[in-house]
Protein backbone atom coordinates (compact mmCIF):
# COMPACT_ATOMS: atom_id res chain seq x y z
CA UNK A 1 0.00 0.00 0.00
CA UNK A 2 1.11 3.65 -1.26
CA UNK A 3 1.59 5.90 2.04
CA UNK A 4 0.36 8.87 0.89
CA UNK A 5 1.64 11.38 3.18
CA UNK A 6 5.55 10.10 2.16
CA UNK A 7 4.81 10.37 -1.30
CA UNK A 8 4.23 14.35 -1.01
CA UNK A 9 7.06 14.48 1.80
CA UNK A 10 4.42 15.53 4.34
CA UNK A 11 4.33 14.54 8.04
CA UNK A 12 0.67 12.84 9.20
CA UNK A 13 -0.03 15.63 11.59
CA UNK A 14 0.45 18.21 8.48
CA UNK A 15 -2.50 20.99 7.75
CA UNK A 16 -4.21 20.58 4.88
CA UNK A 17 -2.65 24.19 3.51
CA UNK A 18 0.85 22.17 3.85
CA UNK A 19 -0.42 19.74 1.99
CA UNK A 20 -1.91 21.49 -0.88
CA UNK A 21 1.64 23.49 -0.71
CA UNK A 22 3.24 20.30 -0.99
CA UNK A 23 1.50 18.64 -4.08
CA UNK A 24 1.55 21.96 -6.06
CA UNK A 25 5.38 21.92 -5.75
CA UNK A 26 5.50 18.76 -6.89
CA UNK A 27 2.78 18.52 -9.17
CA UNK A 28 4.36 21.21 -11.14
CA UNK A 29 8.19 19.39 -10.91
CA UNK A 30 6.84 16.29 -12.30
CA UNK A 31 4.46 17.32 -14.83
CA UNK A 32 5.29 15.41 -17.97
CA UNK A 33 5.60 18.90 -20.38
CA UNK A 34 8.28 19.94 -18.13
CA UNK A 35 10.19 16.96 -18.15
CA UNK A 36 9.87 15.72 -22.08
CA UNK A 37 13.43 14.45 -21.88
CA UNK A 38 12.09 11.80 -19.55
CA UNK A 39 8.13 11.85 -20.12
CA UNK A 40 7.05 8.74 -19.11
CA UNK A 41 8.78 8.49 -15.78
CA UNK A 42 7.65 11.76 -15.05
CA UNK A 43 4.09 10.83 -16.09
CA UNK A 44 4.12 8.34 -13.70
CA UNK A 45 5.32 10.39 -10.79
CA UNK A 46 2.88 12.98 -11.56
CA UNK A 47 0.46 10.38 -11.15
CA UNK A 48 1.33 8.92 -8.10
CA UNK A 49 1.59 12.87 -6.63
CA UNK A 50 -1.87 13.49 -7.69
CA UNK A 51 -3.70 10.43 -6.91
CA UNK A 52 -1.93 10.92 -3.32
CA UNK A 53 -3.31 14.02 -2.97
CA UNK A 54 -7.28 13.88 -4.40
CA UNK A 55 -7.69 10.56 -3.52
CA UNK A 56 -5.40 9.40 -0.34
CA UNK A 57 -5.13 11.89 2.05
CA UNK A 58 -8.50 14.00 1.55
CA UNK A 59 -9.83 10.86 2.02
CA UNK A 60 -7.41 10.40 5.29
CA UNK A 61 -8.70 13.62 6.17
CA UNK A 62 -12.46 13.37 6.05
CA UNK A 63 -12.09 10.17 8.21
CA UNK A 64 -10.34 11.60 10.58
CA UNK A 65 -13.17 14.57 10.99
CA UNK A 66 -15.66 12.62 10.62
CA UNK A 67 -14.70 9.87 13.37
CA UNK A 68 -13.33 13.23 15.88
Amino acid sequence: MVDYYEVLGVQRHASPEDIKKAYRKLALRWHPDKNPENKEAAERKFKQVAEADFSGIHKDLLFKQTTL
